[in-house]
């Protein structure tokens, strides 16, 4: 490749954003047979068929979408791709990039892309990094229409914790009918149902969903008083029986002074005199085992029962751990069961 040419392809792709198109490439000179070749060479990186980013660029979702939307300029970000541009959670497995396209019919997918069919307002597209994509409030709705439910919940749980939109306008934009915009509109209520402004983290959302499923509804989200006058919040509390559950996101310490933090915390937490007994599970343990997390509930409320209610200066157990399964300060090791896969966003 020429120097000329090289200079002329990094002005196309400066001016886009950082992409360039193959068609755009051999405008530029290289020929038809090998600009590939060429550009692989001199250090770009494929984006899509036809796209490619400029060396040294991140060949993120955000320059695949570009990419697409330079092709396809009506073309807007949305489902998982409008959710991971917004930090919302959801799972993502692939480098797939999801966009919805109002004028055409019917889903349709090439290689690396999802096209919806789906009817889409102006007011409901916003641009975030330069690329054209839903906005919060449509992209919760276009999930709790499309993903399995406690996916769905999860993604809303986030959407109405960040104050990113309300439940009235969700619901308002979903609609009461099941129109052809709205197919699906049945389920995207239903699951709008099941959620918790209040929820801390997409495993706290997970593990409410497998608690309500299996009968148990504890308080969520609880400040206790510590014996020092200091209030502390807990995810879940059975007040009646006095168990606290505790859960732990994935950068669960992350640093040595907030591991030390932790630990005074969970000490604090010990001493309340509303909290008889602790038990803390990990985001695996409630994503990959959520059975052996109920049953080691249940048991522990059996057995709190049995020891009678709990009153002011009794005795305090630390962290529950199920006597049949090896601890890890506490949490519950679990190998995966459900098939689900835990959100990329991480608490």
């Amino acid at each position: 490749m020429k120097r000329g040419e090289q200079r002329d392809l990094h002005e196309v792709a400066a001016a886009q954003g950082g992409v360039l198109l193959t068609s755009q490439a051999i405008a530029c000179g290289l020929r038809p047979s090998g600009a590939a070749g060429a550009l692989r060479r001199a250090g770009w990186t494929r984006l899509l068929n036809g796209a490619w980013a400029q060396p040294g660029r991140r060949a993120g979702l955000r320059l695949r979408l570009r990419a697409v939307q330079l092709r396809h300029p009506n073309w807007v970000g949305s489902h998982g791709s409008a959710a991971a541009a917004h930090g919302i959670p959801v799972p993502r497995s692939d480098d797939t990039v999801e966009l919805t396209d109002p004028r055409c019919r019917g889903q349709s997918r090439a290689p690396g892309v999802i096209v919806h069919a789906i009817r889409l307002d102006e007011h409901e597209v916003t641009v975030v990094d330069g690329v054209r994509i839903t906005t919060p409030l449509r992209t919760v709705c276009d999930l709790l229409m499309a993903l399995p439910t406690h996916d769905a919940v999860i993604a809303a749980d986030y959407v109405l914790a960040k104050d990113l939109a309300s439940r009235q306008q969700i619901a308002q934009a979903i609609g009461p009918g099941g129109g052809s915009r709205r197919r699906n509109s049945r389920a995207a209520r239903r699951a709008l149902a099941l959620t918790d402004p209040a929820s801390g983290s997409p495993a706290e959302t997970m593990a409410r969903l497998h608690l309500h499923a299996a009968g148990l509804f504890p308080e969520a989200q609880v400040e206790v008083e510590t014996v020092n006058g200091r209030w502390l919040r807990v995810d879940f509390l059975f007040r009646e029986e006095g168990l606290a559950l505790e859960v732990e996101g994935f950068t669960w310490h992350g640093t040595r002074s907030a591991h030390q933090n932790d630990i005074h915390r969970f000490n604090e937490l010990a001493g309340c005199r509303e909290v008889r007994r602790i038990l803390r599970f990990s985001s695996d343990d409630v994503f990959f085992h959520p059975r052996l997390v109920i049953r080691t509930i249940q048991e522990t409320l059996a057995a709190l029962r049995e020891s009678g209610p709990a009153t002011t200066g009794s005795s305090i157990v630390g962290a529950g751990v199920h006597p049949n399964i090896p601890s890890h300060e506490g949490a519950i090791p679990c190998p995966s069961s459900t098939g689900s896969r835990p959100p990329t966003t991480r608490r």
